[in-house]
C-alpha cells in the first residue's frame, strides 16, 4: 500500500462535520464526522443498513441533511446539487449501475467530457472526444477497438459496467473518487485486474473513498477506514487496530 501524496497545506481536501440525516422514524446517519486528506484511500465500512450510501448522498447532494457540514477545499457546500458538487471534482459511481444502455459504452463518456469541468480545465480544447473516450476505457480494461467497446452499454457484463461507471469518473477528471461498492459482484480475476487501477489512482494524487463489503480487498489498498453501525461511526483508523475493536467484532459478528 502506498503512502498518501498530500500537498504542502495538510488542511483537509474534504471535511464531514456532525452530519445527520433522519427518513421518518429511522435514523440513518448520527452525527458522523471525519477528515480526508488529499491523496488518501479511505474505506467506509459497516453491516447492511448501516447508513454508508446515506452518507455518501449527503456528501455528493442527492440527499440533503437535517443538520451538520460538508466542506470541500474549505468551502463549504451543504446541500448543493449534485451538478454543482460534480462541477468542483467530485465524482461518485453508484452501486446500482446506471449507463445509458442504449449507446456504446464509449458514447457514455461523451458527457462528462463535454462537461463545463472539462471544458475549463482543457482551455476549450477538447480534442477528438471519442478517441479520448476510448483511451479511457482502455485505461479501466477495456480492450482497445474490441467490439466491446462498441457494445450497447446495457448488453455488457457486469464486471465491465462496473468499470464504465470508473471511467465517468476520470472523464470528468476527479479530484476527489467516491466508489460505491466498486468491487461488488466481480470475479476473482475481474478484481486482480481492477485493484491495480486504483492503485495507479493513488500514485497520481487522486483521493478516493470506498464503500465496500469485500474487506480483504478493500484492507490492501485502504489507509484508513471509518465504520459505521446504525448511522453512527463506531470505529476509525488503520484498518488492522479499527477491526481488532470489540464494537466493531460485534457490529460485523453479533454477540453469543
Amino acid at each position: 500500500m502506498s503512502e498518501p501524496v498530500h500537498t504542502e497545506s495538510e488542511a483537509p481536501l474534504l471535511s464531514v462535520e456532525k452530519l445527520d440525516k433522519s427518513f421518518g422514524g429511522v435514523h440513518a446517519v448520527v452525527n458522523v464526522d471525519f477528515k480526508l486528506k488529499q491523496g488518501e484511500l479511505l474505506g467506509i465500512i459497516g453491516p447492511n443498513g448501516s447508513g454508508k450510501t446515506t452518507l455518501v448522498n449527503l456528501i455528493t447532494g442527492f440527499v440533503k441533511p437535517d443538520s451538520g457540514a460538508v466542506l470541500y477545499r474549505g468551502r463549504n457546500i451543504t446541500g448543493w446539487a449534485p451538478y454543482r458538487i460534480a462541477g468542483l471534482g467530485i465524482a461518485r459511481t453508484f452501486q446500482m449501475v446506471r449507463p445509458f444502455g442504449e449507446l456504446p459504452a464509449f458514447k457514455n463518456l461523451i458527457i462528462p467530457l463535454y462537461s463545463p469541468r472539462v471544458k475549463k480545465l482543457s482551455g476549450g480544447r477538447y480534442g477528438d472526444r471519442d478517441s479520448v473516450a476510448k483511451d479511457l476505457l482502455e485505461e479501466v480494461g477495456f480492450e482497445r477497438d474490441s467490439s466491446v467497446t462498441f457494445k450497447a452499454a446495457g448488453s455488457l457484463p457486469h464486471g465491465y459496467l462496473k468499470r464504465l461507471e470508473l471511467a465517468k469518473c476520470l472523464a470528468l477528471r476527479a479530484d476527489l473518487i467516491i466508489l460505491d461498492e466498486l468491487f461488488s459482484g466481480l470475479s476473482i480475476a475481474e478484481l486482480a485486474g481492477i485493484l491495480p487501477i486504483i492503485e495507479k489512482l493513488m500514485v497520481e494524487g487522486k483521493t478516493i473513498i470506498m464503500i465496500e463489503h469485500r474487506l480483504r480487498e478493500l484492507f490492501r489498498i485502504a489507509h484508513r477506514v471509518v465504520v459505521l453501525n446504525f448511522g453512527c461511526v463506531i470505529g476509525e483508523g488503520n484498518p488492522a487496530d479499527v477491526m481488532e475493536s470489540d464494537e466493531v467484532k460485534k457490529a460485523y459478528l453479533g454477540t453469543e
